[in-house]
């Protein structure tokens, strides 16, 4: 795997959160220069579902998760350190058993 992104050099952070699941997962939005948004976030112990519109890559930076990709059959374990790719017009089932993980969101149109 390739190492996870965990500092943004020139990036334009949007102060609002992003507020998922009464509260259950919570992101920001960065711009980077040249218009590229990723989010930043964390997920609170829990199971939640996403859908994408365009594909992304989930970068576990801290905590660990278990996840199934939309149209998989196998759950996968992702911990800290390590990242999962979701088609767009797709989604993922997110489980955090214990504590909280965080992630860095790019969207890879």
């Amino acid at each position: 795997m390739l190492p996870v992104t965990t500092q943004f050099t020139g990036a334009t952070i949007i102060a609002k959160a992003n507020v998922y699941f009464d509260g259950g997962v919570i992101s920001h939005t960065i711009l980077l220069p040249g218009g590229e948004k990723r989010t930043l976030g964390q997920i609170r112990t829990g199971s939640y579902h996403f859908n994408t519109d365009a594909p992304e890559r989930m970068e576990i930076i801290a905590g660990d998760c278990r996840v199934t990709v939309d149209g998989e059959a196998q759950a996968r374990d992702f911990p800290a350190g390590t990242y999962f790719d979701v088609p767009g017009k797709s989604g993922f089932a997110i489980q955090v058993k214990a504590g909280i993980c965080e992630y860095v969101c790019s969207f890879l149109a």
